[in-house]
């Protein structure tokens, strides 16, 4: 599961508590703040739960930057980790700073709920369809566009894709990884989701294998469209498939919300929702 769920002695409610921490991903400090959070929070949207009751956040401070970086830098973060955390309707109320080599944002997301608020991820059946909520690519968009510095590794792409098309890809990826998966959440009670992942480290292929395998019934579920950020398919055919984007195993972050649901709402979704792809 995305997130552990453990029953209270307080009868029918249950806590549900979620972790997570992240290395820099993109040059903006406040959207790597905003980045944090979200994916975060993408646990708890993951299994339906559209409301967080507290936040706290892990922040490593690099010790590698000068103090006028830290000064900076620091701050950017932390404001971004906060306004993502009240634009999910919750507050940051504490945490841990440390000193370290390396810089890390994270934190901890917790809700104490009822049973009607949370959807566990086994319940899907045959028939179920698949539905992804944003497109995949983030990790070959934020290496592109750290190559655009890189000569050697520019050199490698640039017959396929272009330094303005890098740019749009990686504007799109990092204001993809810092959107709030709430409204998937929220889209998950209203059409009966049987089912549900959020898609980071392991890809999409990763994750559905994960939740094909927790089902009470024997399903399987086949990926025949992977909808792809514009030009990042061409970028990882160029690398010889290095990051396995064509193949589903791509890591992604603050990832897309894939839902397994009913296919006779499937045509009330997309109305809903333009964001919204077939991935089964």
């Amino acid at each position: 599961m995305d997130s552990c769920v453990i029953p209270l002695r307080h009868r029918g409610l249950s806590l549900v508590q979620t972790t997570d921490f992240f290395y820099p991903s993109v040059e903006d400090p406040y959207m790597q703040g905003r980045i944090a959070c979200a994916n975060v929070l993408s646990d708890l949207y993951a299994m339906g739960i559209t409301e967080c009751d507290n936040m706290l956040m892990l922040l490593s401070v690099s010790q590698k930057m000068t103090e006028e970086e830290r000064e900076k830098v620091t701050p950017l973060m932390i404001k971004g980790f906060k306004d993502a955390a009240e634009e999910g309707g919750t507050s940051v109320t504490g945490g841990q700073t440390v000193v370290n080599p390396w810089i890390i944002i994270g934190g901890v997301a917790t809700v104490v709920c009822q049973a009607n608020e949370f959807i566990m991820p086994h319940n899907a059946v045959p028939g179920d369809v698949l539905v992804l909520t944003k497109p995949l690519g983030t990790q070959v968009a934020v290496n592109a566009h750290q190559w655009l510095d890189n000569p050697e590794r520019w050199n490698k792409i640039r017959m396929v894709v272009s330094r303005e098309d890098v740019e749009l890809a990686y504007q799109e990826a990092m204001f993809n990884m810092a959107t709030l998966n709430r409204t998937a959440a929220a889209l998950m009670h209203m059409f009966n989701a049987h089912a549900a992942t959020d898609i980071t480290g392991f890809g999409i292929l990763g994750h559905a294998q994960n939740l094909a395998q927790e089902q009470h019934s024997e399903v399987s579920f086949v990926i025949h469209n992977l909808p792809i950020i514009a030009k990042m398919a061409a970028i990882t055919k160029t690398c010889g498939n290095r990051y396995g984007l064509l193949q589903g195993t791509s890591a992604e972050t603050s990832g897309e919300h894939t839902a397994s649901t009913g296919p006779s709402t499937f045509d009330e979704k997309k109305k809903l929702n333009k964001q919204i792809f077939v991935a089964v």
